[in-house]
């Protein structure tokens, strides 16, 4: 066990190291470090307090620095870390994953929070919402690219979108618009995959379908009305005949 958490330990220093210039400073780049490490710790709650006490910070006013005001460039990082996931986890069969969580709140200032459906809960909540895009390849899975929705709401007020740090250029878009440009920017990069799976969020999103039939990308999308269907390769196929990756 010792031999393997220190396998794991050299394997995010190494992860880190290539991704460590993105913050030009060093107090920053060292608590980023700190960050994925309490983010991988078995501490119950991941916020910035709790993550803060994991890593032995008397507060939690340096986490909430590089969360909040320091500078450096999230979509950037997240290249980084597709390249990553590509070369640890890259597979011609590999599956891309579409699918959506709800992040319960209290208050209205945080970014694109209301009173929406949240899964998490399983009801009407005041919640934010976040589109995820995950990669099963060879040998483990990885989250790859992120996206919060932000409700049409919050976009016609810009004051409150400045308040919350949303940036200008940010539009209000659906959850399946959300995924579909995921998607599209996944494998425009080059990522290889073989399947491209979701639920029925995404399975009644014709763009998407249109994108993936387009580049002839097989994928698997539920769809919510009449028996249990998946749409694979543009065809609706009943439950019992739907690929292994599913």
């Amino acid at each position: 066990m010792e031999k393997t958490i220190r396998g794991w330990k050299n394997e995010l220093m190494r992860a880190h190291q290539g991704m460590g210039d993105l913050f030009a400073r060093s107090e920053v780049r060292e608590r980023s470090l700190a960050y994925l490490e309490g983010l991988l710790s078995g501490c119950e709650r991941k916020n910035g307090w709790q993550v803060a006490e994991c890593v032995g910070d008397a507060s939690p006013y340096g986490m909430q620095y590089l969360l909040g005001r320091a500078r450096w460039d999230a979509d950037a990082l997240q290249a980084r870390l597709s390249a990553y996931v590509e070369d640890k986890l890259g597979s011609p069969d590999a599956v891309l994953i579409l699918d959506e969580t709800g992040f319960l709140k209290k208050g209205s200032h945080s970014a694109g929070v209301q009173r929406q459906y949240s899964g998490t809960a399983g009801r009407i909540e005041n919640s934010q919402i976040g589109v995820f895009l995950c990669y099963a390849g060879k040998g483990g899975s990885s989250l790859l690219d992120r996206e919060l929705y932000v409700p049409q709401e919050w976009i016609e007020d810009r004051e409150r979108c400045r308040e919350a740090g949303i940036p200008e250029r940010v539009e209000s878009n659906h959850q399946a618009g959300i995924g579909a440009a995921m998607i599209e920017r996944t494998l425009d990069a080059g990522t290889p995959c073989g399947w491209v799976t979701g639920d029925e969020v995404y399975g009644h999103e014709s763009n998407l379908h249109r994108c993936l039939e387009a580049r002839r990308q097989a994928f698997a999308l539920a769809v919510a009305s009449g028996p249990a269907f998946v749409v694979a390769d543009g065809n609706a196929l009943p439950s019992q005949h739907r690929p292994d990756c599913v």
